[in-house]
């Protein structure tokens, strides 16, 4: 075999591709040296590496990938081209067809060679998304051939003013359709004869008890209304448009779509913000970590996150520094003011991220240096998510979305009293109606009103037997008192049980930003003391989470006192 390996190194002998996929080539890296591919493969290397590669996954592409394409088309590593690759990628398959054996490393190498290529200049384009969508004939697969072709038409139709996932959203929901018009019409010619009765009505019914074929659990109402959304609007448009096949009445109404939940944004509770924060500071995978973090730092959606540019941070003489959002979701682009924590951040990223050839743009085609790149691609949603799922789960928080920390975003910034106008401009919203529901969350008057009504209540029943002092008596005590209480610095509250526990008590001491001092110790013994004596009051009237936060507190002035005292 050595013999035969000298021979391909020195370009004497080219033995198929068929042979070339069959063999490890044990002997390759032995050989290399002072053969015509050792410049090639060195510089295959040194490219590999420059865009994120780790030297073991450099050589393996080398010697599964670019060493084969070398010696069996006796070519340069500048003259290859994307014929080769796939070439290499047939007789894999033509491998596994004959032997069974999966070509799991040959992809990974195909993948690696291609993209160096690409960053070398040496091919045009860099490799495809890893699975690439079906086409709309596949994606209609199950309808009726009498139809199927009705429906593609009104898809290509619409790629022209939708965008491809819109068009990918669309194909999905009318294969519902389609499924459902196979089931119950197999002899349906044309859209022109579908008749309310026949086919919408229990079509609706259909959709209001359809279950997802994932998880099997029924699927939302907003998906629901989605369903019947999409084709209702095929069946206007193309009676709009004129077309043949569209039917010769109206048969979806208003009344048909389902009554929409209203929901809060689901934001996250500060301490669960804090925990995910610091768990994606504490992360190994930096790059998807840092992402996450800065979507949280300036509430930006996912697309939006993954298409800023290299250049996206603006310095403005007299007024900071400015993150420019690229086009998003509702089409537009907008400005974010930047603090120097999230600068620095940003700083970061670019140190991380993987330098190279510049991408196409998904929108405009134009040759972009986005800010996450790495291994010579662009950061994809689902790296982004994975981490997203590994550190809440360090955290200890359940189950997140990146769309979460947007909300916990705007969230804070309505805590803090931020204009709705001011709202509406950081996360790029469109209309007033979009902001306000985070201004729902905590409206000022709904609180001013309850806080009222509390106190009406609390006169009545009576005031809480709270002394002011402990004057000798037991009874006395205010930490004896039936009612939520908590231990400051300088005084102490006491709410009644109706009230709930305070969300804000004891904040500052847990505050990353607190600071004390050694005169100030003595005073923090003394809430240390009464605290213990609250989480035995708290766990003895089984108020367990009142219980729990006491704890939580005592640990932390425990660090305190310690810090000051050592």
């Amino acid at each position: 075999m050595s013999l035969v390996m000298f021979a391909m190194t020195r370009c004497w002998l080219a033995p198929g591709w068929d042979w070339l996929v069959s063999k490890k080539l044990s002997s390759f890296w032995r050989e290399i040296p002072d053969s015509p591919l050792e410049a090639d493969i060195a510089r295959f290397l040194t490219t590999a590496e420059s865009v994120g590669f780790t030297p073991i996954q450099a050589k393996r592409a080398a010697s599964q990938s670019v060493g084969r394409l070398l010696i069996q088309t006796r070519q340069s590593l500048d003259d290859l081209e994307l014929g080769d690759l796939e070439a290499l990628a047939d007789a894999c398959r033509r491998r596994e067809t004959a032997t069974g054996r999966g070509w799991h490393h040959y992809k990974g190498a195909l993948v690696c060679a291609h993209t160096v290529l690409f960053h070398l200049g040496v091919v045009a384009t860099p490799p495809p998304a890893p699975l690439q969508p079906d086409t709309l004939e596949d994606r209609l697969v199950d309808a009726r051939p009498a139809l199927r072709p009705l429906f593609v038409a009104y898809l290509e139709r619409k790629t022209g003013t939708c965008r491809p996932k819109t068009v990918s959203s669309l194909a999905t929901r009318l294969a519902h359709f389609a499924r459902f018009l196979a089931a119950i019409d197999p002899d349906l010619g044309s859209l022109a004869d579908l008749d309310r009765c026949r086919h919408i009505e229990p079509y609706l019914n259909t959709v209001a008890n359809a279950t997802s074929t994932k998880t099997g659990s029924p699927v939302t109402v907003a998906d629901q209304d989605r369903r019947i959304r999409a084709v209702g609007h095929m069946l206007t448009e193309i009676t709009e448009w004129g077309w043949d096949d569209a039917p010769g009445r109206r048969l979806i109404f208003r009344s048909d779509y389902p009554r929409l939940p209203r929901p809060l944004p689901r934001y996250l509770p500060v301490d669960a913000d804090r925990r995910l924060t610091d768990a994606l500071v504490a992360s190994e995978y930096r790059l998807s970590a840092d992402a996450l973090l800065l979507a949280r730092s300036v509430g930006l959606r996912i697309g939006e996150l993954l298409d800023l540019e290299l250049d996206c941070v603006h310095e403005i003489p007299g007024h900071g520094s400015w993150l420019k959002v690229p086009l998003g979701k509702l089409d537009t682009e907008r400005m974010v003011p930047l603090d120097d924590e999230t600068v620095t951040l940003i700083d970061r990223i670019t140190v991380t991220r993987t330098s190279g050839r510049p991408l196409p743009h998904p929108r405009t085609g134009r040759p972009t240096q986005f800010l996450f790149t790495h291994h010579g691609r662009r950061l994809s949603q689902s790296g982004v998510r994975k981490e997203l799922a590994r550190s809440a789960e360090a955290a200890g928080i359940g189950h997140v979305t990146p769309h979460q920390l947007r909300h916990t975003y705007a969230t804070t910034l309505v805590n803090a009293g931020v204009s709705l106008q001011a709202l509406m401009a950081l996360l790029g919203h469109v209309s007033a109606e979009m902001s306000l529901r985070y201004a729902h969350l905590f409206d000022a008057t709904v609180r001013a009103e309850y806080e009222r009504a509390l106190h009406l209540a609390k006169t009545a029943i009576g005031p809480i037997d709270t002394p002011a002092a402990n004057t000798g008596d037991p009874g006395d005590d205010w930490r004896d008192a039936p009612a939520i209480k908590t231990r400051l610095s300088a005084g102490r509250c006491i709410r009644a049980p109706a009230q709930g526990a305070c969300p804000y008590a004891n904040i500052c001491e847990h505050c990353p930003s607190f600071a004390t001092d050694a005169a100030s110790v003595a005073v923090l013994a003394a809430q240390r003391a009464d605290t213990e004596t609250l989480a035995i009051d708290a766990q003895t009237r089984g108020w367990t989470d009142e219980a729990d936060r006491h704890h939580r507190l005592l640990a932390r002035l425990d660090a305190l006192i310690a810090q000051e005292t050592a």
